[in-house]
């Protein structure tokens, strides 16, 4: 199985790289953020859980989110692999991935990062928040708020994996056609 983690900032692209990748690679594109949305408006009992947490501004525990994803992957074993955007964002959800794959017989094969400068991401995010009206991306205060929590704690995720030799850093600047074909690149050399 071809798993991947997209990675990257807000805005560094994921989630229109991630549509291309699962087209070309037959993959299962599992966003957490989509993911709790679904649970919750199904009323689904994980989604409820999930509900419970968000309702009181808590975060949703690590196993809750482990148990979506197990859910979802149970749910379409015909993929030939599974792309995870936004998800792991801290090196405990790492572990518990990690661990959930295992017991499924398989592993993290990548996690790519889109390497984005910040000031690109600040002007796409703005770009997004007028096109989407999504209020959290027409505040730049929010907006470096954001960034700067990526990097506080998502970044050691990037480090996790790097340990174990499975992150790519990959240029997230150019067109969405330049960064697909390096993202491609990447992939290809481990399925070879």
């Amino acid at each position: 199985m071809l798993n991947l983690i997209l990675f990257g900032p807000p805005g560094s692209g994921k989630g229109t790289q991630a549509a291309k990748l699962v087209e070309r690679y037959g993959l299962l594109h599992i966003s957490t953020g989509d993911l709790f949305r679904s649970e919750i408006k199904n009323e689904t009992p994980l989604g409820l859980e999930a509900k419970s947490y968000i309702d009181k501004g808590a975060l949703v525990p690590d196993q809750v989110t482990i148990n979506m994803l197990a859910k979802k992957m149970g749910e379409h074993p015909e993929a030939k692999g599974v792309i995870f955007d936004g998800f792991p964002r801290t090196v405990a959800q790492a572990e518990a991935l990690d661990e959930l794959l295992t017991q499924k017989g398989t592993a993290v094969s990548q996690l790519l990062s889109l390497e984005v400068e910040e000031a690109e991401i600040v002007k796409r995010l703005l770009a997004r928040g007028k096109e989407s009206g999504r209020s959290d991306d027409q505040d730049e205060s929010i907006i470096q708020n954001r960034i700067a929590t990526y990097k506080a704690q998502t970044t050691p995720v990037a480090d996790y994996y790097a340990g174990q030799e499975k992150t790519q850093k990959v240029a997230g600047m150019g067109s969405i056609e330049e960064i697909f074909e390096r993202l491609c690149t990447k992939i290809d050399a481990v399925l070879v």
